[in-house]
């Protein structure tokens, strides 16, 4: 009886199509279990603490900021307190100068701004200068001078 197999033994002739389609039940299941949870396990992971802040309230003053003194540092290694050339050695005296204050001159805002171009030594000179005399309030401008 010549009987023809053309699939795998047991068959009897008969074809198998493959099926290709994932099963996506379980995934299913298991995101929905991992979804409830993080649900319930979120309000516990949330850690509050009770601040006792006071209230803002606004100065009783007037009185605007005073304007800081701005440092600039040009490429040429030329030194500017506002319109006025200083030099490194001189730079302390002028900005307590530049400052029209009564108290300590150290105390106030001193910003630091230079060209792109300047090396990073003449700026770090003329931070230096500025911290051995106590000048700590120093601020940094990243800003295009023109």
């Amino acid at each position: 009886m010549g009987s023809k197999l053309s699939g795998p033994a047991g068959q009897g002739g008969k074809t198998i199509q493959q099926n290709a389609d994932i099963n996506v039940t379980p995934f299913v299941d298991i995101m929905l279990v991992l979804l409830i949870i993080f649900m319930v396990a979120a309000p516990l992971a949330t850690v509050s603490i009770k601040l006792d802040l006071p209230p803002a309230i606004p100065s009783e003053t007037n009185e605007k900021p005073k304007e800081p003194v701005y440092v600039t540092i040009q490429e040429s290694g030329s030194i500017y307190i506002a319109e006025k050339e200083t030099s490194v050695a001189t730079l302390p005296a002028d900005v307590c100068a530049a400052q029209n204050v009564t108290t300590d001159c150290r105390e106030e805002r001193v910003f630091v701004r230079a060209q792109p171009e300047v090396k990073y030594n003449q700026f770090m000179e003329v931070m230096n200068k500025l911290q051995e005399n106590g000048f700590y309030k120093v601020g940094l401008l990243n800003e295009d001078i023109e």
